[in-house]
């Protein structure tokens, strides 16, 4: 019964944003498209109903066929309510998508290691670069068409006190 109430509020408060909301094993999801997820996750954060203060995660997922190739994936919980709702959108590799650090100072990392996963652009993170891969690091390994062998090889070097490249 709360999960019917959620998907209705959410549907009734996010009718302009929301191209599509659904319940599949209990679990609320709301796709909205990519100029609307501040509004989106404002509304999901601050209206009384709701309050999805706590941002979970943000992780990609690579689909290569699709021309909007990449779905960014939001996971809020709501402490008062103790609702739990998936928020998704759709971008390509070159469009980005507005940082939602401004709702959310945990976004910080999650659209650092989507970018540095995936290539997601997040537009005006206050510090978008490389969190888990090297600066040097060329590509994302966790698209689809990443190489699963590489050209060259890394180690820690004891003797240098550094990685090296072979």
């Amino acid at each position: 019964m709360a999960h019917f109430h959620l998907l209705e509020t959410c549907q009734t408060l996010l009718k302009t944003q929301c191209i599509r909301a659904y319940e599949t094993l209990g679990e609320t999801t709301l796709v909205v498209e990519r100029a609307s997820i501040l509004k989106t996750l404002n509304i999901l954060r601050d209206h009384p109903s709701l309050l999805f203060q706590q941002l979970i995660d943000i992780c990609g997922v690579d689909y290569p066929a699709r021309p909007q190739r990449f779905d960014v994936v939001y996971h809020l919980l709501s402490h008062r309510h103790n609702f739990r709702v998936r928020v998704k959108l759709e971008t390509d590799a070159v469009t980005p998508v507005p940082s939602s650090t401004v709702l959310f100072s945990a976004a910080d990392w999650y659209e650092r290691e989507a970018f540095d996963m995936y290539g997601i652009l997040f537009e005006n993170h206050p510090d978008l670069r490389r969190l888990l891969t090297d600066y040097g690091f060329v590509g994302h390994p966790l698209r689809k068409d990443f190489p699963l062998t590489g050209h060259t090889e890394v180690h820690y070097d004891a003797i240098e006190k550094k990685v090296v490249y072979d």
